[in-house]
């Protein structure tokens, strides 16, 4: 329960009066309700004849605030009760006090529900405002988080936290928040009304509880472990159902149905067995509950009633049943309270998965006082070096481009290329050396004055299920249409977007579904047109494209680099033959670097790159 109350303090502040105002309501509905218990004693003891001892009136005034204080004072008023039942019996006859008895209750129990109508509905902004708060801050920590958080993390799992967890949350711990809120009001109330009537009973009573409370909370501490294994299971199942519809087209490709429907329903059995687990103690918390509260009242049957037999607990017969009334009362909800702390246990298993993404540590950090950047000049990698786990993928790159130059890194496949240019925008941060925007440390500027100096074309164009207009004023706060049709002109995509069903208004589906790979490519390059950067970052932009898309995309491509400093990663040695300087990494190091004419000279890493595509040169 400790999670659970760092749980409330993190999110309950802003509904706290909310919460004040349920708990004044269920203090009231308590309250109410023993007043209409009381009708009890009257009425067996007038209107039965079990009891004809009252005699006169007694004034409720002048008892001190003390255990025995408040019993005379209960003893008084329910002798004043019961003196004006008796005297409305005489003067008004026995079934016209029946019928005012009768209204008594009917108000007390509207003024009861109505007020305990009032604590449930003020509950309810609490409740589903603290999941709309968390699912809020999941999204934004997702998108505050470092790509290298995400390397490491299941994407199918992430969706289950978003989803499956907050929904656990939802329906476990903010649908018993107004249990865990009136249970023990009730529970407490209740007590001290049984402390009251008999003291020497109650003392009874709560050396039986803590008993009954022993067993349900152990049941309660194995019920979290087993719901957080299920729901990291949930998560893996998940993440196989992202997975497949990712790769569809290679599982048809290579008939591999058989084989995921397989790994799928072994995932999904495994999950059954512990959502079994956890479904069948969570179904104990009432059986259990129920059991242990009638043997609880067994006992208190037999040894109050040994007290009245004896003539030595106080109470007469009527007080008693009562007394058993109000007892029989607490066990409903601390039956209510012992299911809410096995649906807490159960919900805080998905609150520690959330956690997880909610306390990781953000390892790019903002800058206290960040510094003002301008591109006027250079920028410089100097003596750089990078690791993702225990080796190191960039070794003490050193180099440096100036305003203007169209820089290319070439190289086989896990040389270090898109980890060069994922540092410059600090989707990493550098291990060793610095990298430098005119002298500059990236470092000490915010990410988003640093990342508003650049544009990205990726290799696979990176689209959103809307429009064509909003994909590509993507970014960009104010965006007239004029300049968006003059972008996609520049982009070479005007031609394609004005066949479309509803021009640049087009929604392209999931991840630009409805376009080809060379339109989804200019749509991309024609948003990096329109914000306009000073920088621009290539990660081979043109690598998965057929020939004729290729044609199309370089010329967008030639438009965009006109008057841009512009580093491309590349596959294709073709398109970076006029680059103003080729680098070419092997092993996590420059080893050449130079024009396309230099590197061939040298007959080295880059010569036998371009023998690899092009033959003899």
């Amino acid at each position: 329960m400790r999670q659970f109350l760092r749980l409330l303090k993190r999110f309950i502040p802003p509904y706290r009066w909310y919460l004040v105002l349920s708990i004044a309501a269920n203090i009231l509905s308590a309250l109410l309700n023993l007043l209409a218990f009381s009708l009890i004693m009257p009425i067996l003891r007038i209107l039965f004849r079990i009891d004809n001892q009252v005699t006169e009136y007694i004034p409720l005034s002048g008892y001190p605030f003390s255990i025995k204080g408040i019993t005379a004072w209960a003893n008084a008023l329910t002798n004043d009760f019961s003196w004006y039942v008796s005297h409305l019996i005489d003067t008004q006859g026995a079934s016209f006090t029946l019928i005012m008895l009768g209204i008594y209750l009917v108000v007390m129990t509207f003024l009861k529900v109505a007020s305990a109508y009032l604590a449930l509905y003020c509950m309810i902004p609490s409740r589903t405002g603290i999941v709309r708060d968390i699912r809020n801050q999941l999204n934004h920590k997702i998108l505050q988080l470092p790509l290298s958080f995400f390397s490491e993390e299941r994407k199918g799992d992430i969706l289950a936290r978003m989803s499956g967890d907050v929904n656990q949350v939802e329906s476990s711990v903010m649908s018993s928040l107004d249990m865990l809120i009136k249970d023990p009001i009730l529970i407490i109330i209740y007590l001290v009304a049984l402390i009251v009537i008999s003291w020497k009973l109650t003392l009874f009573v709560l050396i039986l509880l803590p008993v009954a409370g022993y067993v349900m909370g152990t049941v309660g501490k194995t019920l979290k472990k087993s719901s957080l294994n299920a729901q990291n299971l949930w998560g893996y199942l998940m993440s196989q159902v992202e997975e497949t519809l990712g790769g569809l087209r290679i599982i048809k490709a290579f008939n591999a149905q058989d084989k995921i429907d397989r790994r799928f329903v072994k995932a999904n059995e495994d999950y059954r067995h512990a959502d079994i687990k956890v479904s069948a103690r969570y179904a104990m918390a009432h059986p259990m509950s129920e059991f242990l509260g009638t043997v609880t009242m067994a006992i208190v049957l037999w040894y109050g009633g040994s007290l009245i037999l004896n003539n030595t607990g106080g109470i007469d017969a009527s007080t008693f049943i009562y007394y058993l009334v109000i007892f029989y009362s607490i066990i409903n909800p601390a039956k209510e309270l012992s299911r809410s702390v096995y649906s807490v246990e159960k919900g805080m298993a998905s609150m520690t998965r959330i956690d997880q993404i909610l306390m990781a540590e953000d390892k790019i950090q903002e800058p206290e006082k960040p510094l003002p950047i301008q591109f006027e000049d250079e920028i410089r990698y100097n003596h750089v070096s990078f690791k993702y786990a225990d080796e190191w993928v960039l070794k003490d790159i050193d180099l440096t481009i100036r305003k203007g130059q169209t820089v290319a890194l070439v190289g086989h496949s896990g040389s270090g290329k898109s980890t060069m240019v994922d540092l410059l925008p600090r989707f990493y941060d550098v291990q060793q050396g610095t990298i430098t925007i005119d002298g500059t440390d990236i470092r000490s500027v915010s990410t988003t004055d640093l990342r508003g100096l650049m544009g990205n074309v990726n290799q696979e164009a990176i689209l959103f299920n809307d429009s064509v207009y909003n994909n590509i004023t993507f970014g960009v706060q104010k965006a007239a249409l004029d300049e968006v049709k003059q972008a996609a002109k520049i982009a070479y995509a005007d031609e394609f977007i004005d066949q479309l069903p509803d021009g640049y208004d087009t929604n392209i589906g999931d991840r630009g579904g409805k376009l080809s790979g060379g339109q989804k490519q200019r749509l991309s390059i024609a948003r990096a047109i329109l914000k306009n950067p000073p920088i621009l970052i290539l990660d081979e932009a043109t690598s998965a494209l057929d020939t004729q898309s290729e044609r199309y995309v370089q010329q967008a491509l030639e438009n965009l680099m006109a008057v841009r400093t512009t580093i491309v990663v590349a596959h294709r040695l073709s398109t970076i033959m006029n680059a103003d300087m080729i680098c070419v990494l092997h092993d996590g190091r420059i080893v050449e670097r130079g024009h396309h004419e230099e590197l061939l000279k040298l007959n080295g890493h880059y010569a036998a790159l371009y023998r690899m595509q092009f033959g003899n040169p």
